[in-house]
């Protein structure tokens, strides 16, 4: 069964940092485009960031500089370092994985909230 679970949500002061993890299982995913994407409430969800399968990355303009999305294949598990947050950033986040022939997983969000 695969499965995408995501961890390190929590509530950070404005200016904080927090690094979100998801670990796939189920099957390899080296070769998936990872991804994390968010919601806010009232709000549709967006991509946050991307990284390929050769690691190439991709950030929606409002997080670039701030976010880092990171992949270890090893040990199937994808990262979202985050810095400089705002409260604007409050949102679920979740873990997706995309390939062509297995379509798209995603995981069960988690919540991260960014006091003022």
């Amino acid at each position: 069964q695969v499965q995408l679970v995501e961890s390190g949500g929590g509530l950070v002061q404005a200016g904080g940092s927090l690094r979100l993890s998801c670990t796939a299982s189920g099957r390899s995913f080296s070769g998936d485009t990872m991804g994390w994407y968010r919601q806010a409430p009232g709000k549709q969800r967006e991509l946050v960031a991307t990284v390929t399968s050769g690691s190439s990355t991709n950030y929606a303009d409002s997080v670039k500089g701030r976010f880092t999305i990171s992949r270890d294949n090893a040990k199937n598990t994808v990262y979202l370092e985050m810095n400089s947050l705002k409260p604007e950033d409050t949102a679920v986040y979740y873990c997706n994985a995309w390939n062509a022939r297995a379509g798209t997983y995603w995981g069960q969000g988690t919540q991260v909230t960014v006091s003022s």
